[in-house]
């Protein structure tokens, strides 16, 4: 039997490439109007009102940005059903959390200290408790505690989108075989924190199943290399040219 989820349709035209360059840009995009663009006076003149919400060009990048985490999250899912090696792919994952640490106190606090921890630990402990469900598929009791111990690490860390983002990706992996219920309880679940981020199922689904341009390893380690470097350049820039 095929598996639903692997099925296209004409609307169906992203490939996994897009889907990174989509999730990298509303980062880019958000981090750039929360760290710079959030001290202009320029943006944050409001545009508009919706009931007592005043639209300000600030709210409006920081909106677009809620659309990063879920395509990252769902991303998890697609190359931990598809790498060809478990242990090299979360070893990446854990080793760009690690390097990326650094920058994300610096942007936050100027130093080397910040209470919580970047986003790619919640994609790493997210990929680690798909590894224990899928090992743990006939016992149901080991594989619950496993998801409950890396629950606790999650709320521990305190790293972006924290516990709810961990469960997230958990989510968008059990409901994979049906798109349409993915999207309707995961735009309930990132509504507690990121309503926005429901819109993100959008090019979610128009996911065609393919690799696309980003292949070989230099495009994928700058991949990788991405999130540290654009998150340390973004703290130079406010430390000696803003």
């Amino acid at each position: 039997m095929s598996d639903p989820s692997a099925q296209t349709g004409t609307w169906q035209v992203l490939s996994g490439s897009w889907l990174k360059l989509i999730a990298i840009i509303t980062m880019l995009i958000d981090h750039l109007a929360h760290h710079i663009l959030r001290y202009d006076d320029a943006f944050m003149q409001v545009l508009f009102t919706i009931g007592d919400k005043a639209m300000t060009p600030y709210f409006l990048l920081r909106l677009i940005g809620r659309l990063s985490f879920p395509i990252f999250a769902f991303l998890i899912v697609e190359g931990f059903q598809h790498t060809h090696d478990r242990r090299k792919y979360g070893r990446n994952l854990l080793v760009c959390a690690l390097l990326s640490e650094l920058p994300w106190n610096l942007v936050h606090t100027g130093t080397w200290h910040y209470w919580g921890q970047n986003v790619v630990f919640t994609l790493f402990l997210g990929f680690l408790g798909l590894c224990a469900m899928e090992r743990y598929a006939a016992d149901k009791r080991r594989m619950a505690l496993w998801l409950i111990g890396l629950l606790a690490v999650s709320i521990v860390l305190r790293a972006d989108y924290g516990c709810i983002g961990y469960g997230f990706i958990l989510m968008l992996y059990v409901l994979r075989r049906n798109r349409i219920v993915q999207a309707v309880v995961g735009t309930s679940l990132i509504s507690g924190i990121q309503w926005m981020g429901g819109v993100a199922f959008i090019p979610i689904n128009m996911y065609n199943h393919q690799r696309g341009f980003i292949k070989g390893n230099v495009s994928k380690y700058l991949f990788y290399a991405f999130y540290p470097l654009h998150l340390l350049l973004i703290y130079l820039y406010l430390r000696y040219l803003y």
